[in-house]
């Protein structure tokens, strides 16, 4: 699962990124010049039209979760795109020692540019840093390596920010209920991304003081594990009036424990984006109201940015001749006022 760069490498926040693989990149593939600078020429930009011959090496880890495959598709549906586009894709592993392997193999197939979700950021650091003395630019898709010297462009999410929308969404709806009560479904506490979708959550709870959290359970990211850990919650909390679950994979399971325990007298937020939640959220007949996205979409994004790079140009709508180091995806609340909007993104 997701892994975000600290803050103070956040780029640019692109607050509809989520809602098609193009939201972010009409940045990248518009060819329409959007001021007087690049009408006369002074930035070229990626569009839709052929270019140069790019081979794109992409590497990720196994796609055992809902949320890791739809970065698959997305990679390859978006690679299909281009004419002037060639994809190598690994098999993916979530061994490191393997997944090393598989990168370098790209390496020395000499692609000319990197797609690199790491199973382990820390772990691939030394083979990003690598392909980048190779002279092969690397895009770092949303698990960050411990060095910026390890990639030439940041795409991901934002893990904070899935919390604090959450806990802005589920204070709005409780803002007038006094002495009211939350608890949280996480994931996996040994992961970095849990701790930040954990602290933006706790953070947005400080903005409304009627509100108190009053109990947390870890699980991970697993159908089976949301299932048993949401029935201890349900067991030991015979009343709240909001849950915030981290993982909409773990929520089908988390639903299940809700439904054979009886239970509708919360709101449950989801997290991530899967079809099944905004199926769920559009239907309107469950606790779950919301879910906060986590867009897959990024991948396509990826392949976009590493087009961009294998062409040498930049992003349309910017001054600038380069593409960004870095850039954050908005994590939107999607609720049945804006489901259809966000049905598309909804990955199995």
């Amino acid at each position: 699962m997701p892994h975000t760069p600290s803050p103070s490498r956040r780029g640019l926040l692109f607050g509809t990124a989520a809602v098609s693989a193009g939201a972010l990149l009409t940045a990248c593939t518009s060819n329409e010049p959007k001021n007087q600078e690049q009408a006369a020429g002074n930035a070229p930009v990626a569009d839709d039209k052929p270019g140069k011959a790019v081979t794109i090496g992409f590497a990720g880890p196994q796609a055992d979760h809902g949320w890791l495959n739809a970065i698959n598709q997305n990679a390859k549906s978006r690679a299909e795109k281009y004419s002037d586009v060639t994809l190598e894709i690994t098999e993916g592993s979530n061994d490191t020692a393997a997944q090393i392997g598989q990168v370098q193999t790209l390496i020395n197939k000499k692609v000319d540019v990197l797609v690199i979700l790491p199973a382990d950021g820390k772990a691939l650091t030394q083979v990003g840093l690598q392909a980048m003395k190779a002279g092969i630019p690397v895009v770092n898709l949303d698990r960050v390596f411990a060095s910026p010297q390890a990639y030439r462009c940041w795409i991901g999410g934002d893990n904070y920010g899935m919390g604090l929308n959450a806990g802005n969404y589920i204070g709005e709806q409780l803002r007038d209920k006094p002495s009211a009560t939350v608890v949280e479904l996480a994931g996996l506490d040994n992961l970095e991304l849990t701790k930040q979708r954990t602290q933006g959550f706790d953070d947005a709870l400080k903005n409304y003081p009627n509100i108190r959290k009053v109990a947390r359970q870890a699980a991970d990211f697993t159908v089976e594990s949301g299932q048993a850990k949401m029935a201890q919650l349900l067991q030991a909390q015979s009343k709240f009036d909001a849950l915030w679950n981290h993982d909409d994979d773990q929520g089908v399971g988390a639903l299940r424990a809700i439904a054979q325990a009886g239970r509708d007298d919360f709101l449950m937020v989801g997290g991530a984006g899967a079809k099944s939640a905004m199926d769920a959220i559009k239907a309107d007949n469950s606790v779950l109201k919301a879910t906060v996205l986590y867009p897959p979409t990024m991948a396509a994004s990826a392949i976009d940015l590493a087009r961009a790079l294998g062409q040498g140009k930049g992003v349309s709508g910017m001054a600038e001749l380069e593409i960004p180091a870095s850039l954050t995806l908005y994590s939107a609340v999607v609720t049945k006022d804006n489901v259809d909007a966000y049905l598309p993104t909804g990955f199995n």
